[in-house]
């Protein structure tokens, strides 16, 4: 007698697997439908009172003036452009500010654990004083109470003769390219890939000898040469140096740092630097106490605990909230139109003001810090995954 096997298939509707997809795109399509019709409401509105939608006005002559600039920009370019001066200001705000708000914020994290009595008072008032200040009422100190206190720019006060610090702006020594820049740019390129597969080879070579073939010195005298054979071909350097001067009323040569990129960037820092310390102090207390008490029993110094053993293992706890700090330092940077620097949201809303495409200017300025925070979490998701540990 045959028996018969039946294969009984689970609905779709009732498979575990399927139904969390189901919902994600039953949620999606719902948040795509109420999207849209807020975004036809809002079209009709302003067809009703005469205004199109369209982003044709970006191709439009600006008529207004952007001060503080990275690339050239002129009352006769168009709003594309200006958007584009804006995007560049944000991101040099943002990743100056990050970079410098990262090194200040470890530094008082650590210092918060000292065993120095002072450095552990001043890091905790100095986190205490920030974290516990708004944020924009400290660009307005910076702005107001520093940086336009400076004297005018005949009685600059000048470090060297090389820095000036003025109420017009801080005004540094700077480089300049020159003819040859492109081509040091590309030996600079070939000559980083060349001490990367050399350091590699000779890496491999001592692993399989066992034998000394000193990786580095290899990787640094070809990165070397490749800098000797640009120098070989030009016969000139890649920058000059530009010493600032100060000419009748103003300033020649260097580069000025308005006050009010001054006045945002020293608040950005100091604002975030008190949550990154606090993130460093935590994440160094996360660290077992057994670890570093068999460190001190092995003889090894205080430095070299905390820069082979607390640190590597406390930055795995470090990221994720560092990430989220690094994101509020660049939608913080909106604030830049309490001081009169162009960042996005400034320059936005000067168009805005007038050409009256509120939700043109506003969706592209949403679009703008969503990608640079999209970009931020990814770069920062990469570093994270790489940072964990390997189980086996």
């Amino acid at each position: 007698m045959k028996k018969h096997s039946t294969l009984m298939t689970t609905p779709f509707w009732r498979d575990k697997r399927v139904i969390p997809l189901l919902l994600q795109a039953i949620f999606a399509m719902i948040v795509i439908l109420i999207g849209t019709i807020f975004l036809l409401n809002a079209v009709e509105s302003m067809r009703q009172i005469g205004i199109s939608f369209g982003y044709d006005f970006l191709s439009k002559m600006a008529q207004f003036d952007i001060g503080d600039k990275i690339v050239s920009f002129s009352s006769t370019d168009t709003y594309g452009k200006a958007f584009f001066v804006g995007i560049l200001n944000t991101i040099r705000v943002a990743f100056i500010g990050i970079i410098f708000a990262t090194i200040l914020g470890f530094i008082v994290g650590v210092a918060r654990l000292s065993n120095n009595w002072l450095a552990r008072s001043v890091a905790s008032v100095y986190v205490e004083v920030f974290r516990n200040t708004p944020l924009l009422v400290q660009i307005f100190i910076w702005f107001y109470a520093v940086f336009l206190s400076f004297p005018t720019i005949e009685k600059s006060l000048n470090s060297f003769g090389l820095f000036f610090f003025s109420n017009r702006g801080t005004v540094i020594p700077w480089f300049e390219l020159t003819s040859s820049s492109f081509v040091w740019f590309l030996f600079l390129i070939a000559g980083l890939i060349l001490s990367v597969i050399v350091w590699k080879i000779k890496l491999n070579q001592q692993v399989e000898t066992g034998q000394n073939k000193y990786p580095f010195f290899w990787s640094i005298g070809s990165f070397i040469s490749s800098l000797a054979i640009a120098w070989l071909i030009t016969f000139e350097l890649p920058l000059l140096l530009s010493i600032p001067e100060i000419v009748g009323r103003g300033f020649v040569g260097g580069y000025t740092i308005g006050p009010g990129f001054c006045a945002l960037l020293v608040a950005l820092v100091m604002y975030t630097a008190s949550y990154i310390a606090e993130i460093v102090r935590g994440g160094i207390l996360a660290v077992s106490k057994g670890q570093v008490e068999a460190a001190k029993a092995l003889g090894l110094k205080s430095s070299t605990i905390l820069r082979l053993i607390i640190l590597p293992q406390a930055i795995r706890i470090i990221i994720p909230p560092l990430t989220s700090q690094y994101l509020n330092l660049i939608k913080n940077s909106s604030l830049a139109a309490a001081v009169a620097y162009p960042e996005i949201f400034g320059v936005g809303i000067t168009i805005l003001s007038q050409t009256g495409k509120s939700v043109e200017v506003i969706s592209i300025v949403i679009l703008v810090y969503l990608s640079m925070s999209l970009l931020t979490s990814l770069l920062m998701n990469i570093f994270n995954k790489y940072s964990q540990l390997v189980e086996r």
